[in-house]
């Protein structure tokens, strides 16, 4: 069984955002599940460096969509994206220093990070970018 389940409440309705949206989420699956059988920590270590990749990846694409078509709140997204890759880099940090290891704890801080952005802060921009014809 899967940590997050896409529910269409996700949704922002743009198709390349709501794809990333659900690649972070496999991710983050993908760690749960290694996690929860013991799987390495080199294993761990892989996917949380794919994690951050692609959180780094995503966001560039959102703020490249935003950007384009001038959006009003822009500079609070981009600031809000620096300290999230930022939080997930010191995670990763902190794994690879075995400062931390991964739990239910840092799965549960993940699913946050992911959720909370999507439904607070990239809901802001949905009606926006699709009145722009952005979809």
């Amino acid at each position: 069984m899967p940590f997050i389940t896409w529910n269409e409440e996700y949704s922002v309705n743009i198709k390349e955002i709501d794809a990333q949206h659900k690649k972070l989420i496999e991710l983050i699956n993908n760690l749960f599940d290694k996690m929860r059988i013991g799987r390495g920590k080199d294993v761990i270590g892989i996917i949380l460096n794919e994690l951050v990749n692609y959180t780094v990846y995503h966001f560039i694409t959102e703020e490249k969509l935003l950007q384009e078509h001038r959006y009003p709140e822009y500079m609070q997204h981009k600031k809000l994206h620096s300290d999230l890759t930022k939080q997930v880099k010191e995670l990763k940090d902190k794994f690879d220093h075995g400062d931390i290891i991964v739990t239910a704890r840092t799965m549960n801080f993940l699913n946050r990070w992911l959720i909370d952005h999507i439904m607070g802060e990239d809901k802001k921009y949905s009606p926006f970018l699709n009145s722009k014809g952005v979809g």
